[in-house]
């Protein structure tokens, strides 16, 4: 491994914790813990975490500094528009940095981006980027570009320009900002002038002499701290002003060329935004470099040069050690396409900070219980006082940095499966802050709009969270498939499980199982309240309507539906029994709290709470017999969801689709359950949910098919196709009567819907939100690097060809 330089960057800190490891007294963790606390913060510090932006730099710490870039070419008068032609990083680790390109070809820019971080001090080190622009193909090589660096502070502090400015008309050389906030200590910035082979435009109007072009320019100005987030709202205005200036000085008819004209004014001095203005021809290059107070040494650009390619030699090592892709994807091609897949995601994550709008009326209405419901509770909404709460923080992978910037709850479980994989402790991170946020209730928010700029990306009506309003408990997947890695590990000799040090940072609590038991232990109560919230909220009526089941108590139905829509079950217009009705019972939820109840109950068992143990036991049989007895539909063959008649008879109402399996893909359908050779028939019936692309959401079958605004009702989703993989992929592992058809499911689910995501990355430069089932062309949402990105654990797992022995033959 080329690990040289990177080692003495990352061991200092993982080196502490190896020491506790072997000098903590036995049975006592808590000094490990807290030394893994502090240590994992530190290298998590700093990182790309303002998601809406292409680069924008912040630390997990409220109301602090942050800082982006931003460009565009200057070449005529009008005002040019960002058009990507793709985007996003080629490789990066969270802990280390990485490299991300941006093809604007609206701006006929390509952008190459070196991101990197070097721990040391006590305020999580420092970190530099490297800026590099080449003309596109379609643009004059000398084609002239400007480029805006911002730093600003949200709270408290000073931050002000260090540089002592020689030349009214500009800087020469390096802009130097120094700044002081009570969670970073003191620190620098360093913009600099870059290499000399940068140039820049250089024209014969008289304006050239007051201010030339090559020079940076620095505006520092105060603005209300909370609107110090629209850089781009106050750049435009002073730009403006400047504009006004050059037009009253030289008249209409004599403007600067439109390089001189787009320029800010140059006042540098104190404040909490900082804009640094550099405009260059051609092809250009420049560094940005944060150095904290409390780092041994300052960052420099010859440091960074060297760390560059470090960085992506040890990212490359470990990619192809920790998630490689199997065959028939072990080519260079799909490991550049899984690298990227991979750290979009993982550079997607971001930092929320900021109070959410929540209605806390607990209006009557909202239990949902009369006919005619959803009018009322549409009307309760409308007349209801809601409340500003918080500020509430959020450490999240997003599923779309441009798109939908902000935590999705259901969305966060998908997220995590690789992110599982790459870095566990940074994926405990994320669902410990994602259980921080729990009213005393249990309620967690669906979806979190956390402060002002959150909301700016979101129309007002969809803003309100709702405390009885659920959403698919996914985290309790990734809690699941930790108790797995937990009990891997104690089944490994110490010989087998040392690691390097670099590797610490990112398994303590599997290198250090009762670490990890310990971390299970401090989030138990808060997953046991969330549960009991679900039972409590979720709660679907059987004794009213004479309803026979195993069980008077489990079953389930989302609240939150109208007509056409249950947004709070993640499958928005999938469609539902018409017209709604109180005595409804949802199959998909209450496959959702069986996967919940055996989450539990095997935490539970591994935290040796026997009496906890024998309660999710009884619950957890009841669903399975529930799901059996209330959904099951013999004549359909398929799970349906329940619903009340006329007569008020229960009575099924069945729309073959992702719905219809829902007990498969929450695993309480097992290799010799009777239900589970109609299931594999369904998925596999390219009339009914197969397609050469991936896995129908809707049958094609169904009447309603691809209509209405089709969201739910035919695309593919990868996130439910790596359920059906992940499930198929059990079985077909497992002695079973259906063993050799899920084999031959497995292996061509994942060669369409790898293949298909892969050729759509290809041809557009994005990966999207979903898939057209008759085209498999990318829809909706571009660059949707959340829950796609798991074709990345899809490539990992192996290829599992037919065998030549049938699974009968192993009864």
């Amino acid at each position: 491994m080329h690990l040289s330089n990177f080692f003495f960057v990352v061991s200092p800190l993982a080196w502490s914790l190896g020491v506790l490891a072997a000098q903590a007294p036995a049975g006592d963790v808590s000094i490990l813990a807290k030394e893994a606390a502090r240590v994992n913060n530190q290298s998590l510090l700093w990182g790309p975490y303002k998601s809406n932006l292409y680069f924008g730099v912040r630390p997990r710490i409220p109301n602090s500094l942050f800082a982006g870039l931003m460009w565009a070419k200057v070449d005529d008068f009008a005002t040019a528009q960002q058009r990507m032609a793709g985007y996003g990083w080629d490789e990066y680790d969270i802990r280390n940095g990485g490299r991300q390109t941006i093809h604007d070809a609206g701006n006929s820019l390509d952008l190459t981006i070196d991101f990197i971080k070097v721990p040391g001090g006590e305020h999580g080190g420092s970190w530099a980027a490297r800026v590099k622009g080449v003309p596109r193909d379609d643009a004059p090589p000398d084609q002239p570009t400007t480029v805006i660096f911002y730093a600003a502070l949200e709270g408290l502090g000073n931050l002000q320009v260090d540089t002592k400015l020689e030349d009214p008309r500009g800087f020469e050389s390096n802009v130097k900002l120094s700044g002081l906030t009570p969670g970073l200590g003191d620190f620098t910035i360093d913009v600099t002038a870059g290499p000399e082979s940068n140039e820049h435009p250089e024209h014969d109007h008289p304006s050239y002499e007051d201010k030339p072009l090559d020079r940076t320019w620095v505006s520092s100005s105060t603005i209300p701290s909370e609107h110090v987030w629209q850089t781009k709202v106050v750049l435009f205005s002073q730009m403006k002003g400047e504009v006004n200036k050059i037009i009253q000085k030289y008249g209409a008819e004599n403007p600067p060329p439109p390089s001189q004209v787009f320029t800010i004014k140059n006042v540098p001095g104190e404040g909490n935004l900082h804009l640094v203005q550099k405009v260059f021809k051609g092809e250009f290059e420049f560094d940005i470099l944060f150095t904290s107070g409390s780092s041994p040494k300052p960052l420099t650009s010859e440091s960074l040069t060297a760390q560059i390619p470090s960085n992506s030699l040890s990212f490359a090592d470990r990619f192809e050690k920790i998630l490689p892709p199997q065959s028939p994807f072990d080519s260079k091609e799909y490991s550049g396409f899984s690298k990227s897949m991979l750290s979009n995601l993982v550079g997607g994550i971001g930092y929320f900070y900021g109070t959410d709008i929540v209605d806390r009326s607990a209006a009557p209405e909202y239990d949902e219980e009369n006919e005619g419901f959803w009018e009322e509770t549409a009307e309760a909404r409308a007349r209801a006082h809601t409340v500003l709460e918080g500020p509430k923080e959020l450490f999240t992978c997003v599923p779309s940095r441009p798109f939908f910037p902000r935590g999705f709850l259901w969305d966060e479980g998908f997220h995590l499966i690789p992110v599982l994989e790459w870095d566990t402790d940074l994926a405990l991170e994320i669902v410990k802050s994602w259980l921080n946020l729990m009213d005393e209730d249990g309620w967690i928010a669906r979806e979190q709009i956390l402060g002002s700029e959150a909301r700016s990306k979101v129309p007002p009506e969809f803003t309100v969270q709702y405390p009885h309003y659920a959403n698919p408990p996914t985290l309790f997947v990734i809690l699941e498939a930790f108790i797995d890695k937990l009990g891997a590990n104690k089944n490994t000799s110490s010989e087998e499980s040392e690691t390097d040090a670099t590797e610490l940072l990112r398994s303590v609590y599997i290198q250090q199982p009762e670490l990890g038991k310990a971390y299970i232990r401090s989030i138990y109560p808060l997953l046991k309240k969330h549960y009991f919230w679900y039972r409590d909220t979720q709660r679907g009526d059987i004794k009213s309507y004479d309803r026979e089941a195993f069980s008077t108590r489990e079953a389930y139905r989302w609240r939150g539906r109208s007509v056409q829509h249950i947004l709070t079950s993640g499958l928005d217009d999938y469609p539902r029994p018409q017209p709604p009705h109180p005595g409804e019972l949802h199959v998909d939820l209450i496959s959702w709290m069986g996967m919940m109840t055996r989450a539990l109950r095997r935490i539970a068992e591994a935290l040796e709470e026997i009496e906890d143990v024998e309660e999710f036991k009884v619950y957890e049989t009841a669903i399975e017999r529930n799901i059996d007895d209330l959904h099951w539909d013999s004549q359909e063959q398929t799970y349906c969801d329940a619903t009340i008649d006329e007569f008020e008879e229960s009575v099924h109402v069945c729309h073959k689709g992702y719905i219809s399996i829902f007990p498969f893909l929450t695993g309480m359908v097992g290799p010799r359950s009777p239900r589970l050779k109609a299931i594999l028939d369904l998925i596999n019936d390219p009339e009914e949910l197969w397609s050469d692309y991936g896995i129908r959401s809707l049958s094609k079958k169904d009447a309603l098919y691809g209509t209405e605004e089709n969201y739910w009702r035919s695309p593919i989703w990868v996130n439910i196709n790596y359920l059906v993989f992940k499930n198929l992929y059990d079985i077909a592992t497992t002695a079973g009567p259906h063993q050799e058809q899920a084999r031959e499911m497995y292996s061509n689910l994942r060669k369409n819907v790898v293949e298909n995501v892969f050729r759509e990355w290809k041809a557009t430069g994005f990966a999207w939100e979903q898939y057209n089932p008759e085209t498999g062309q990318g829809q909706r949402t571009q660059h949707f690097t959340g829950w796609t990105s798991m074709v990345v654990k899809m490539m990992s797992m192996p290829d599992l060809p037919a065998s030549k022995k049938s699974g009968h033959d192993e009864l």
